[in-house]
């Protein structure tokens, strides 16, 4: 019955023997195995099931995907004196956990040695190049001016050509930060900046500027606009008295064909009897010379009479 005891309370001491000395590696770690706080044989990378001596031998753990910096937003001066909020971010990853563990321990203190070293390299860069190649990365021609660049606005509109760029300089500051964090058993893949943005005290005048820029462009549209309206109400007047001068003439061409007309009527008419004809026009004329308002003297021998006299004869 002891025995028995015996063999159960062995079988539970090596269960737990095994469970204390197994460790599983996933496909996003990488284990180093520490002896009294100094590192045993290399680094497990690779996937799987793994054994260390219970309660002596420790297993630290380490993450082998990229890992994520965001540096604290700093007040830089660029190289024409322009003063600026810089907000870098950068993305890395444990390629030596062994030299980690060795020189900072663990990833909490190695973002540490990243804000030591990256924080530096991006102010040096930023304060040896002009604001405009910190902003930019191509030559591209601006949509209008780009309020702060004072550049820009001393050799023109368009006069200014970016040497360096943006993307040139966040390389240049990953390729000087790369070293510094090598003996860390570090690999810096990438350093961004998220966003610049001007300080406080030099906002109120940018904002005064930009609002000013745009109220000229928005002026200039309107006296475009204003033009082109007069132009078409130019326009729109010069048809108007073609058309009206067209339609005149054509009326007067077919007044002038009605007139002919008529007369060709009124002389076919009145040339088949002259002496009706002449008796017609003669009694206009006495309707319209002779009313009660006017007095006519004339002798009894006057053509004008003719009529009269045959009538009274």
């Amino acid at each position: 019955m002891k025995s028995k005891g015996f063999i159960v309370a062995l079988l539970i001491v090596g269960i737990l023997l095994i469970f204390a000395s197994a460790y599983v590696v996933d496909e996003t770690e990488q284990v180093v195995v520490t002896q009294f706080g100094r590192v045993i044989g290399e680094s497990k990378k690779t996937p799987g099931l793994y054994f260390k001596i219970p309660f002596i031998q420790q297993a630290n753990y380490f993450p082998k995907n990229l890992l994520s910096w965001d540096g604290d937003p700093g007040q830089i001066p660029t190289l024409d004196k322009t003063f600026i909020w810089v907000d870098p971010f950068a993305r890395w990853k444990v390629v030596d956990p062994v030299k980690l563990f060795q020189t900072v321990n663990n990833t909490v203190a190695a973002l540490g040695r990243l804000d030591d070293i990256i924080d530096p390299a991006v102010r040096n860069f930023i304060t040896s190049y002009r604001l405009i190649e910190a902003i930019r990365s191509s030559n591209r021609e601006l949509d209008t001016f780009e309020v702060g660049l004072e550049d820009v606005k001393k050799e023109g509109r368009y006069g200014y050509q970016i040497v360096t760029g943006r993307e040139v300089i966040t390389k240049g500051i990953m390729e000087q930060a790369q070293p510094k964090l090598a003996q860390f058993g570090i690999e810096l893949v990438d350093v961004k900046i998220k966003r610049i943005n001007y300080v406080e005290e030099v906002q109120k005048s940018v904002y005064s500027r930009m609002i000013a820029e745009r109220k000229q462009i928005a002026e200039k549209f309107r006296s475009e606009g204003k033009g082109e309206a007069q132009k078409i109400l130019g326009e729109k007047q010069r048809d108007l008295k073609q058309i009206s001068s067209e339609a005149y003439r054509t009326a007067q061409e077919l007044k002038g064909k009605a007139d002919a007309e008529v007369t060709k009527i009124y002389a076919e008419a009145y040339g088949a009897d002259p002496e009706f004809y002449s008796f017609i026009k003669t009694l206009e004329i006495y309707s319209e010379a002779l009313d009660d308002k006017n007095s006519l003297v004339l002798s009894m021998d006057s053509e004008f009479l003719k009529y009269l006299k045959g009538y009274s004869e």
